[in-house]
């Protein structure tokens, strides 16, 4: 029987779109490609995730990478929170789960720096029954460590969970442990999909 849906966030509950966020910033293809390499499109983005390196050792590695465009790193890393966008739908979409009991939750690879800078398209997370940010337990997705952590502090049974991610290899990782899934695509999709599965766990309960 489902009795949690945990959803992430990035490009599920907001929109995260980075290489818009950059080609406005800079509108330029050659800076783009650079300050893109160097920060949201090398592995440092995810280790900023994981957060165990500070914000200085961060941009410094970022800078490392295209020195010659430590300006614009800087810009770019300092107004990330503009890569965020909010989504109208999320709230209500939390609502109608909890007001037909499901407990609602989120588990997200998301660094302290974006968090402290979107707090703007994060106005969803007071209605949420809880979650884990991957900065607060130094695991990212998809390591089996991050989601055995969120079901522990939440002792939940991963069968009676709907996990929904925008991101494939998090997805496998989740079904691995014995997660109900829901691949997000788009809203309308990912809301169709997840209430199918809500449908059939209601048949087969019956």
């Amino acid at each position: 029987m489902i009795k949690t849906v945990i959803f992430d966030i990035g490009r599920v509950l907001i929109g995260f779109e980075w290489k818009d966020y950059v080609h406005r910033l800079f509108g330029n293809p050659e800076v783009e490609a650079r300050v893109t390499d160097a920060t949201f499109g090398s592995g440092i983005w995810n280790e900023m995730d994981r957060g165990i390196w500070s914000e200085e050792e961060v941009l410094a590695r970022f800078i490392a990478r295209a020195p010659e465009r430590e300006k614009e790193i800087r810009v770019a890393f300092d107004r990330v929170g503009c890569c965020t966008e909010r989504k109208e739908y999320a709230i209500p979409w939390i609502e109608d789960l909890k007001a037909r009991r499901y407990r609602v939750l989120f588990l997200s690879n998301y660094s302290e720096h974006v968090r402290k800078r979107s707090t703007h398209t994060l106005d969803f997370l007071p209605y949420l029954d809880g979650g884990v940010f991957s900065y607060q337990v130094h695991r990212i997705k998809p390591e089996p460590e991050i989601y055995r952590i969120l079901l522990e502090k939440y002792e939940l049974k991963a069968e009676e969970c709907v996990f929904v991610d925008d991101n494939g290899k998090n997805i496998q990782a989740a079904r691995e442990l014995g997660f109900r899934t829901v691949h997000f695509e788009n809203y309308e999709q990912a809301r169709e999909a997840l209430e199918k599965l809500l449908r059939e766990d209601g048949e087969a309960d019956e």
